[in-house]
């Protein structure tokens, strides 16, 4: 069945992406590449040892900061108010930087906060600038000017396994007396976060309880090292779900987010529709994963290479397309000017074309 016809039926699983950069309105000064980039660093397990919670927790301590925000919104009657907030951030280098969610440090996920305070485990208090964030993967850099860092070490998400033990720490509900630790088990891998304005593709799925307060923290493994930053947690309709970015997607955002100010994004102008097993049964598909094409923009570059809604994009830039996360990743790859080679289905027909991304 021509999958333009049903849109009606799955329009909720829709998210719009016709995405150029993730700048959020802010107006980050870009900085020099960093001098060390946070790239995941793995030892074979054989060489090392699994550590016990208190020992995790006396070597993250240090590299785990408070963030406190301040800004303004606005009343019903567009009245300014002040507001406040909390979260926590991890310190990735010794220049300075730290990583924590987008939404920690963006009034209603569009404003740059006015202040960011930063405290570490020492009970230094700094300002930090803010040095760009993605509101698709809710990532942020900050930068403070201090010495005596200690970076934590980024591991390997690949190497993790559902089941194994991990551990968050955060400030929780912002509690006084440091952040609080909770342990629990990696759930599930590879999640799709996709609520708008997020689109976070191999997230980690957990249940190691995550409150408000927790987000841009870290999820440890149990050699202590950094294997995703928390982000959400699903609340009403289930308990011990939360989620964490994982490495795999944090390296190149915040490489280039330290790099630039901002993630530039390959512009494709597509409306874009998860392809499920279940749709796929249930309408008569020729595939049971992949982007279906809810509509195309007028002019954009997908309308130009020939891509018509009712289109299911499998394969793009050499990279198999599962779902729109898969897609995502490769616009974040790619920039303007770039032809990719995008295969499709046209009803039961594979085909291709070449996109000149905007």
């Amino acid at each position: 069945m021509r999958l333009s016809i049903i849109l009606p039926a799955i329009l909720s699983v829709v998210a719009f992406v016709a995405v150029a950069c993730g700048d959020d309105g802010a107006e980050p000064t870009p900085t020099a590449s960093p001098a060390v980039s946070p790239t995941p660093v793995s030892t074979p397990d054989s060489e090392r040892a699994p550590l016990t919670t208190p020992e995790i927790v006396d070597l993250l301590r240090p590299s785990v900061v408070h963030i406190f925000i301040e800004g303004t919104t606005l009343g019903v009657f567009g009245q300014p108010i002040p507001t406040e907030g909390v979260g926590t951030g991890v310190i990735i280098d010794d220049e300075g930087h730290i990583v924590t969610n987008n939404h920690v440090v963006f009034i209603d996920g569009e404003r740059p906060a006015r202040r960011i305070t930063v405290t570490l485990s020492d009970d230094r208090k700094l300002e930090a600038r803010l040095v760009g964030g993605d509101s698709p993967t809710d990532l942020a850099v900050l930068e403070i000017d201090a010495d005596n860092l200690v970076p934590v070490k980024l591991g390997d998400t690949a190497e993790l396994q559902v089941g194994d033990d991990v551990v968050a720490i955060g400030h929780a509900l912002d509690l006084p007396g440091g952040p609080t630790v909770t342990r629990g088990v990696v759930s599930a891998k590879g999640r799709l976060i996709q609520e708008d304005p997020y689109m976070i593709p191999g997230a980690i799925q957990t249940d190691a309880p995550i409150n408000p307060g927790n987000s841009g923290g870290p999820l440890v493994n149990m050699y202590g090292e950094v294997v995703g930053i928390t982000t959400q947690v699903i609340r009403g309709t289930a308990e011990g779900i939360g989620f964490a970015i994982s490495t795999d997607t944090i390296e190149p955002i915040v490489v280039e987010l330290i790099d630039k100010g901002r993630v530039e994004r390959g512009y494709l102008g597509i409306n874009m529709i998860n392809i499920t097993s279940s749709i796929a049964e249930e309408f008569d598909l020729p595939v049971d994963s992949g982007v279906g094409i809810g509509f195309v923009q007028a002019g954009s570059p997908a309308d130009r290479a020939g891509l018509e809604a009712g289109d299911i994009i499998v394969r793009a830039a050499g990279e198999e397309i599962r779902n729109s996360g898969d897609l995502l990743n490769v616009l974040t790859e790619q920039r303007a000017g770039d032809s990719v080679l995008v295969e499709y289905y046209r009803d039961s027909e594979l085909e291709e074309t070449t996109v000149t991304l905007g």
